[in-house]
């Protein structure tokens, strides 16, 4: 009688034991949420936006931004260099969910992606030799050889004006190959965003200037895949309010840009 009291009570004390054990392990389970992780298509030729530093790491305005918007809202990124003429492309097959870098937002792109709110006022800009001082405006590109990156609005932009005024174009893959190209004396002016250029004069020896005014006003944006991803932009738009109101913002843009 003894023996099965003693054995029913270890029986018994299992099961609460069990119980507890469930209970913990269940609690567990409802407190972890699993943090996605997103794979973001970036330009690394795209200094202060997006860059490679000699140990490999990325850095730039764009790669600080979305690591902040990242912290803010708890997911993780993956970043994905590639060509910035492949991003969408690679958007568009499924190879990534977003993209960040210096993509101006402009109605062709809105049919295939969503934009954010704008995160930066950039602009077109036109740039020459130094000592060339046959170019103060756009009409002056008459019988000029001019150089613009692919898949950007400076190469849109370019390739709208060529035939009504009257200029050649050449396109290049990456930003360093264009500027050179200009300082080499090959291409008589590039067309840029204004913050990229400025950027890359003052950290660099190559001997190009900025001329006239800025050719439009375009605003870059990060994006999504149009209408497949309403969650992850509703994430960037709320990260990116975040980091403006709480000066974050102010905070890295500075930091590049000193402004």
């Amino acid at each position: 009688m003894k023996t099965f009291k003693i054995v029913s009570l270890l029986f018994v004390v299992a099961l609460v034991l069990a119980a507890c054990g469930t209970k913990e392990v269940g609690n567990a389970g409802a407190g972890d949420t699993e943090v996605k992780s997103y794979r973001v298509g970036i330009d690394t030729t795209y200094p202060p936006f997006e860059y490679e530093e000699k140990n490999g790491d990325y850095t730039g305005i764009d790669i600080d931004l979305i690591n902040a918007i990242a912290e803010d809202q708890n997911f993780k990124i993956d970043f994905k260099p590639m060509d910035f003429g492949g991003i969408i492309p690679a958007m568009q097959a499924g190879q990534l969910d977003v993209a960040i870098a210096g993509m101006s937002i402009t109605d062709d792109r809105k049919k295939v992606v969503d934009f954010t709110d704008p995160y930066f006022k950039a602009g077109l800009t036109m740039v020459v030799k130094q000592g060339e001082t046959s170019i103060k405006s756009i009409e002056d590109l008459a019988g000029k050889k001019v150089a613009a990156k692919k898949g950007t609005t400076g190469a849109k932009f370019a390739t709208e004006k060529a035939e009504e005024i009257g200029f050649e174009l050449v396109q290049f893959n990456d930003s360093p190959a264009m500027f050179q190209d200009v300082a080499n004396g090959n291409s008589d002016v590039l067309i840029e965003d204004y913050p990229v250029i400025a950027y890359a004069i003052a950290q660099s020896t190559l001997d190009l200037e900025i001329v006239g005014d800025r050719l439009n006003g375009d605003e870059y944006g990060i994006a999504v895949l149009k209408g497949k991803n309403d969650e992850l932009l509703k994430k960037m738009n709320e990260g990116l309010a975040n980091l403006k109101n709480s000066g974050k913002y102010d905070e890295i843009v500075n930091k590049y840009l000193n402004e």
